[in-house]
């Protein structure tokens, strides 16, 4: 007779044999403890490991301030740097992503914290990601003050990982923005984005399919990139040249993050129902990777609008007399800027387009 195993003892299960490897984490912590110590600003030390991440508002020395908190993620431009095994730029977007929508209310961002998600956690990978959370920091004046990273088998594919992104800044609350004088006439102004940023990726990745590309063949806007490399250049990140500006020209208006929803989906954010904004799309060149999405879908230029940035990643809304001052503040800065509408009393549309070519 064959002996059968006694269910009654208990099994030597341990987490790691469920997919749970703790020690990984650990490591991942001790990789990732000077990128966040080199984002320290004033308010926090950035040191991690506690159960939340402090943060002194009184070392910012603030008179009446107003706390702004956003969220965000990066979306399935994730599917390209997983697929393309390139990772240390998507932590860079998921940065700017919550960033540019705090200063559009003319907020500083103070600091930031990241969530890590993946089904078996890949320490060099996630290494890599965080340290493009770090940079992004960086460039946005934030610190990284905390984080979680989650290891979760059977929620997620081998070598998928999802991110999520969560930021704070303070505003003098008599320094909010938009302000409530935006009028027919005022100007718009657009910033240049430094590609899709991080919208439009189901779409994007669609069509790549459909042209019979993969993200190791050439970028075919030729820029001597791969086509990864080129999508993944990182979402833009306009903080540091805007607080420098709204404290040089007191009279901006109104701030627009061009994100998801385009033109249409947020340029009403900031104006009341008896207001329109009107864009000139001839005041600009539409990059070329955006002229090879849309060749590439056959697609109708108001689905581009209101799919993509279409080269313009942050809208000013400022007076005809501010208009000379608030460029050569933001060219100074590096920005490039273009005239690209102003404000209308409302008709119908809460956003009109002229020099709208058909395909």
């Amino acid at each position: 007779m064959t002996d059968k195993k006694d269910r009654t003892q208990p099994s030597e299960e341990t987490y790691k044999a469920a997919g749970v490897d703790i020690e990984a984490g650990n490591e991942l912590v001790r990789r990732i403890v000077p990128l966040a110590k080199a984002t320290s600003r004033p308010g926090a030390d950035a040191d991690l490991g506690g159960f939340g991440g402090l943060f002194d508002l009184a070392a910012c020395h603030y008179k009446d301030p107003v706390l702004v908190a956003a969220n965000d993620g990066v979306g399935t431009k994730l599917k390209v740097a997983i697929e393309s095994n390139i990772h240390n730029t998507v932590g860079i977007d998921l940065v700017a992503m919550s960033v540019n929508d705090l200063v559009v209310q003319g907020a500083e961002p103070l600091f930031f914290l990241d969530y890590f998600a993946s089904g078996h956690l890949e320490v060099e990978v996630a290494t890599r990601v965080v340290a493009g959370i770090a940079e992004g920091c960086k460039q946005a004046g934030c610190a990284l003050i905390g984080g979680e990273t989650a290891e979760m088998p059977g929620m997620y594919a081998d070598g998928d990982y999802d991110l999520a992104g969560f930021a704070v800044g303070a505003v003098e609350r008599d320094a909010i923005l938009p302000r409530k004088d935006i009028q027919s006439g005022d100007v718009i102004i657009g910033l240049a984005s430094s590609g899709p940023h991080s919208n439009g990726y189901s779409l994007i990745r669609r069509l790549v399919a459909q042209q019979n590309l993969d993200w190791s063949s050439l970028d075919p806007t030729g820029s001597n990139k791969t086509l990864a490399e080129a999508l993944l250049t990182p979402t833009k990140i306009y903080v540091k040249p805007l607080l420098a500006t709204i404290k040089t020209v007191k009279n901006i208006k109104g701030l627009v993050h061009i994100t998801g929803g385009g033109f249409q989906e947020n340029l009403p954010r900031i104006l009341t129902p008896e207001l329109s904004a009107h864009i000139d799309l001839q005041t600009w060149g539409m990059p070329p990777i955006f002229d090879w999405l849309q060749r590439a879908g056959n697609m109708v230029m108001t689905e581009m609008l209101r799919t993509f940035n279409c080269g313009i990643g942050m809208a000013v809304v400022v007076a005809p007399e501010d208009v000379d001052k608030l460029i050569s503040s933001l060219t100074k800065q590096g920005e490039t800027c273009f005239a690209i509408g102003h404000i209308t009393e409302r008709n119908i549309d809460a956003v009109t387009y002229s020099g709208l070519k058909t395909n």
